[in-house]
């Protein structure tokens, strides 16, 4: 079976074609095939999990755009989104709701955008767009230029009229010099002893993190303790409320699971939001 599908013509359409580029649609990533290498933005109709992954991924095709397929149980139709992501492929998954699976075309001319992989988004596709607009967006801006390895997420998304910043950034390690007792810095590692270290490193005027599913003996929320006996007031948001690694799912999704003494003096409570908590972490430090 294998043989006879390497053998026969794989349908696809080419519906762009610009300076030796193409989008090419087609109802399957079985579909992808040495043809689609580095100068095709692929749009299959198959979920965007491992598999589909794995069945595209040799060819090297410039960009990917699959279905979520429902996103599903362990979100495993978009996992392969970040498969991709590791071999410096961007990927972007359509919302099921808004195409047809199996159906090529419907995903281009009629998918919306629901998630995103870090490299796509620094090709400036974003959730909520229509899949044939970031088709065009992958087609034109070249995959080197996001440099993978080194581009971080960093976006400013409240700023105080004493010139605090809330700032989203996928770890606290990626924090600026600009950032050290002046910004809440919004993350999405753990909270847990390793996390503090880095904490006390980079001293973030407030900080959200993640808590990590709470691990063994609570270690993934150990770091509020120990950063709260140098003064740092700090939180972390549920696991279960927000996908860890992605801050901006910390900040738009995440609730607070815990919180240490300087971030309660600042008005932080479990079970906030912590788009609400990190607005209260701009605060000043009560004198009294």
């Amino acid at each position: 079976m294998g043989d006879l599908l390497e053998s026969e013509p794989h349908p696809q359409e080419v519906v762009v074609e610009e300076g030796g580029r193409r989008v090419v649609t087609m109802d399957s990533a079985r579909y992808v095939d040495a043809s689609n290498t580095d100068h095709d933005v692929v749009v299959a109709a198959s979920y965007i999990g491992v598999l589909p992954a794995r069945l595209m991924a040799p060819h090297r095709p410039r960009a990917v755009i699959g279905h979520d397929g429902g996103i599903g149980k362990d979100a495993a139709g978009i996992q392969g989104l970040y498969y991709l992501e590791a071999l410096g492929i961007p990927a972007v998954a359509a919302d099921g709701a808004t195409a047809e699976l199996g159906n090529g075309q419907d995903l281009h001319d009629e998918g919306v955008v629901s998630r995103v992989n870090i490299l796509a988004e620094q090709c400036g596709v974003s959730p909520g767009m229509p899949v044939a607009e970031a088709a065009r967006r992958l087609l034109a801006t070249d995959p080197s230029d996001t440099e993978v390895g080194t581009k971080v997420r960093r976006e400013v998304v409240e700023t105080s009229p004493t010139g605090r910043q809330v700032v989203v950034t996928d770890s606290i390690i990626f924090a600026r010099p600009e950032d050290r007792d002046r910004n809440v810095l919004v993350t999405a590692g753990h909270t847990g002893r390793s996390g503090a270290s880095f904490l006390l490193e980079f001293r973030p005027w407030g900080f959200i993190c993640s808590d990590g599913g709470g691990a063994k003996n609570d270690s993934g929320t150990a770091g509020l303790a120990i950063v709260e006996e140098h003064g740092l007031a700090g939180a972390s948001v549920s696991a279960m409320t927000a996908a860890i690694g992605d801050a901006q799912s910390s900040y738009v999704d995440g609730i607070i699971a815990a919180c240490n003494e300087p971030a309660r003096r600042r008005g932080v409570e479990v079970g906030m939001p912590a788009k609400h908590a990190a607005h209260l972490l701009l605060a000043e430090v009560p004198t009294s």
